[in-house]
């Protein structure tokens, strides 16, 4: 298995796998990571549907990306799901996924098409004092200190960050921002959670720190992420005649890990309808285990009934399985560094249908939308900013289901802090009932209190879940805690889902899920196609030039300026500097073809740098020659120079430890006249004793670009 990018690979389809008609697939669960892999064995590996064979121990498929009626208790959503532009496994397999609604086209297509016609966005992304606009407006609201913190975590290497704590990096300087308020609300962060993944998630999504207030990156599927991505999965593997066991209960996998480099899968233990029996594996079987569950222990209440708050791992779930499973290897992962306190992990949601139109106005007043017309609604979440549970409530493109009555509006709710009481019922969110929780959510919406009990009975059907597990990935971990996707020496069998590690990506995403299901099978197939790699917008300086305005005010004059220099850009002079104390590890080659290269950058910048190093007191002289000659102005920094002693032996001048800087940045066809004005006033034969050179500039902003502005 490799990475590609680019589209060369995209579009190829991959010969068929040498002896694929000779193996067998079976696959633990049938969640998104999983149904992913079956996929993949049929479409690029190319194997027989019905020897692919998917082991689930409920009724139905899906595992997370849930959404059901149960009949007489009502709509259940434990969660939602958010896309991103850059999911490159998501939608390499969903343009082959057949839409269910719409003959000739994909899965993809109907998304694309959707959210370009309407496009997400949010008009209010946090409320106070009862459903009034919390006014953060965009702005993250964090100050120098806490942007600072930020700024160590991104730059400390992942191996530093191994069992550490966001804690160990934050402090009330970012917990007490809107940053940390968007942050923790979206993707449900704890203060307590992985340091490490803290970081993975800001360079993965650097992309979309502009649209974190917004939620203008957002895409969203038309209807519930059970009956627009995983009913057109399950089609569309049904067509292949791959072949569905409901009922099996996978409570172990036995292993032969004798010979390291050998390590093989030899029998599956299952519960299959309640009765012990197991499926004996050769070489030739493929195993795809899906370890551990977000969603395991989950329960369901109602209306008037608390879901239970059940933490007891008990024989036979995901948890159970991996720790017998983990037993057998070190490489198989320590489920127990994700599962051992579920007072860390564990979140609530609630589904709050409407059932007429008394609830309406308040929400309204909120999203500023109405939430009939078919379009966005609240485009992403409204946190509720001085709830004691930390809740946040969205509604997505309405209906959510194909089948819901046209005048019900569906209503998602959850809340981080389930062990607190809440403001209107005074008790915790676990211990409460559907209605009680609909109730605290009518109060923070602005609903007068003496209407509260009754909208929440009578126009209101609420359904709680509780998941204490739901963040246990984002748990504080050491590398090796979760197993590959494919272990070093396995022959036949790969690790799926949240709880198996894969480099770079970003965990509780659809992405993650679906991208270990594609290495899994490219690698025991030996695909020859490659894998679409992790976006890397935290290598794109576009990215990472456009981050840096949402702190920094480049747009408005005197905010600053940024720019980006090509390695191609350092001048001759400089490296003749550099050549005494270089010599020995810079080859002349390497001279001449970064001079060579530098020309040829300098001719296609619009702007060039010129950096000027001079004794203190001069700068100002500096920047007035440079203004005679049509610069607007320039940057002072102070500094200090190494081993000017040898400097001026070579230049055959008297020059001072202590120094001034000037970096001033000008139209390219201002340059020559800058520099020849600040060399006549401040150059190296005058009092000054300054060093001119000119960086060519690749990207710049904060910049105005008028004729005679800089």
């Amino acid at each position: 298995m490799y990475y590609s990018s680019g589209n060369y690979e995209a579009f190829a389809r991959p010969k068929k796998p040498e002896g694929v008609d000779n193996k067998s697939a079976y696959i633990v669960g049938s969640g998104l990571a999983a149904l992913t892999a079956a996929c993949y064995l049929v479409r690029d590996g190319q194997m027989k549907g019905d020897r692919v064979h998917i082991l689930e121990k409920d009724s139905i498929p899906g595992g997370a990306c849930d959404g059901y009626k149960f009949e007489n208790v009502g709509y259940v959503m434990r969660g939602g799901r958010e896309m991103d532009n850059h999911f490159e496994v998501m939608w390499d397999l969903f343009h082959s996924i057949p839409s269910i609604e719409t003959e000739g086209v994909s899965i993809l297509d109907e998304y694309y098409w959707l959210n370009k016609e309407d496009p997400n966005y949010s008009l209010c992304r946090a409320t106070e004092n009862r459903g009034q606009d919390a006014h953060t407006d965009g702005k993250f609201d964090i100050s120098d200190k806490g942007a600072m913190e930020i700024m160590k975590l991104f730059f400390t290497p992942n191996e530093d960050l191994q069992d550490k704590r966001i804690t160990d990096f934050f402090d009330d300087e970012v917990f007490n921002s809107n940053f940390w308020l968007y942050w923790r609300t979206m993707f449900a962060f704890e203060n307590w959670h992985s340091a490490l993944e803290m970081k993975l998630y800001i360079q993965r999504y650097i992309h979309h720190i502009g649209g974190l207030p917004d939620f203008k990156a957002l895409r969203f599927t038309k209807y519930n992420q059970y009956e627009s991505m995983i009913l057109p999965m399950i089609k569309y593997l049904e067509s292949f005649g791959v072949q569905f066991h409901y009922g099996v209960q996978v409570v172990n996998v036995e292993f032969d890990c004798s010979d390291p480099a050998h390590k093989l899968a030899k029998r599956i233990d299952i519960l299959r309808d309640g009765k012990e029996d197991a499926i004996d594996l050769t070489e030739n079987d493929l195993v795809f285990i899906t370890n551990g569950g977000c969603v395991e222990n989950s329960s369901r209440g109602s209306q008037n009934e608390p879901a239970p708050y059940n933490t007891e791992i008990k024989p036979g779930g995901g948890w159970d399985m991996w720790r017998k499973i983990a037993a057998q290897d070190p490489s198989f992962g320590h489920p127990d560094k994700f599962c051992y306190d579920p007072e860390q992990t564990n979140w609530m949601s609630a589904t709050v249908e409407t059932l007429d139109q008394k609830i309406i106005p308040y929400i309204k007043n909120i999203c500023k939308r109405d939430p009939f017309t078919g379009h966005v609604v609240t485009g992403g979440i409204v946190t509720v900013k001085d709830s004691s549970w930390l809740m946040s409530w969205t509604i997505n493109r309405q209906p959510q289901f194909r089948a819901q009555p046209k005048n019900h509006c569906l209503v998602w709710v959850y809340s981080l802090f389930t062990d607190k009481p809440g403001d209107y019922i005074k008790k915790p969110m676990r211990e409460c009932t559907g209605k009680e929780i609909c109730m605290e959510w009518l109060y923070h919406i602005g609903v007068p209190e003496d209407q509260i009990e009754e909208l929440a009975t009578n126009s209101a059907n609420t359904v709680p879940v509780m998941m204490p597990y739901i963040d246990a990935f984002f748990m504080p971990r050491a590398y090796g805690d979760r197993p590959k996707v494919v272990p070093d020496g396995s022959v036949n069998f790969a690790f799926l889902g949240q709880f198996a590690e894969t480099p770079r990506d970003t965990i509780f995403t659809t992405e993650y899920s679906m991208r270990t299901g594609m290495e899994a099978v490219y690698t025991l197939l030996n695909i020859d196609r490659g894998v679409p790699e992790v976006w890397g917008s935290v290598y794109d300086v576009r990215d990472l030039l456009d981050a840096l305005q949402q702190r920094i005010p480049l747009h408005k004059r005197g905010g600053g300026i940024v720019l980006t220099i090509p390695i191609t850009g350092l001048q001759r002079p400089m490296l003749q500097l550099l050549n005494d104390q270089m010599r020995e590890t810079i080859e002349q080659k390497i001279e001449e073809r970064v001079c060579n290269e530098m020309s040829d950058t300098q001719t296609g910048a619009g702007y060039a740098a010129i950096w000027v190093a001079l004794s203190n007191g001069y700068s100002s002289d500096a920047i007035d020659a440079a203004r005679s000659a049509g610069a607007m102005g320039g940057t002072i920094l102070k500094g200090r120079r190494q081993n000017s002693e040898r400097i001026s032996r070579k230049l055959g001048i008297s020059m001072q430890e202590e120094e001034e800087f000037v970096v001033i940045v000008t139209p390219r066809e201002k340059k020559a006249a800058v520099m020849n004005a600040i060399s006549d006033a401040c150059g190296l034969r005058t009092d000054a004793h300054g060093i001119i050179l000119s960086l060519p500039v690749d990207e710049v902003i904060g910049l105005e670009t008028g004729e005679n502005t800089l």
